[in-house]
């Protein structure tokens, strides 16, 4: 995340705001931090992570999302715009956002990865409808991912270049 705006603001004009804003900002508890642009490397990999995700939801009933879409957690306390998501929510060319998404992805670059791991990771594990978050490094080829088990229970791995994780959503 970037620099917070000097102002508090509450959801309603956040919402306004970043609809006439020039760049982007998320949002957590009342404060708009400005978000970095992302480098090369980080778009390439994000980008081949929403075309594979996007592939594999055809027929399901899931759509795949990229980074300019954001997500609301915690009943509007915050705002994020996950570098990929994917959601069974109902797809509407009206929407601004999703709140339900059963996978969330962020590429981990050296600006955004302690934000990431932390702050993130606590507020998308608590998303009723989240089964999956996947950390991918951009600086070696690994994946981390938590994974929700039938229990509830929250469970870490990771992955390494030859191995494939398999995703139900929906």
């Amino acid at each position: 995340m970037g620099h917070p705006q000097k102002q508090w603001l509450d959801e309603r004009e956040y919402l306004a705001r970043e609809a006439a804003a020039a760049e982007r900002h998320e949002y957590v508890g009342g404060v708009a931090y400005a978000m970095a642009g992302a480098g090369e490397r980080h778009n390439r990999i994000a980008g081949n992570l929403f075309a594979a995700l996007r592939a594999a939801a055809r027929g399901t009933g899931c759509g795949a999302y990229i980074s300019d879409l954001k997500l609301r957690v915690a009943g509007g306390r915050a705002y994020y715009y996950p570098d990929v998501m994917l959601s069974s929510e109902p797809a509407s060319p009206e929407a601004i956002f999703k709140d339900a998404p059963c996978l969330v992805a962020e590429v981990l670059s050296p600006s955004t990865a302690a934000v990431d791991m932390r702050e993130k990771l606590q507020a998308y594990c608590a998303i009723e409808s989240l089964r999956y978050y996947l950390l991918v490094d951009s600086e070696r080829v690994a994946v981390s991912y938590r994974v929700r088990a039938a229990n509830g229970e929250w469970l870490s791995a990771t992955l390494d270049a030859d191995e494939r994780l398999e995703i139900e959503c929906g």
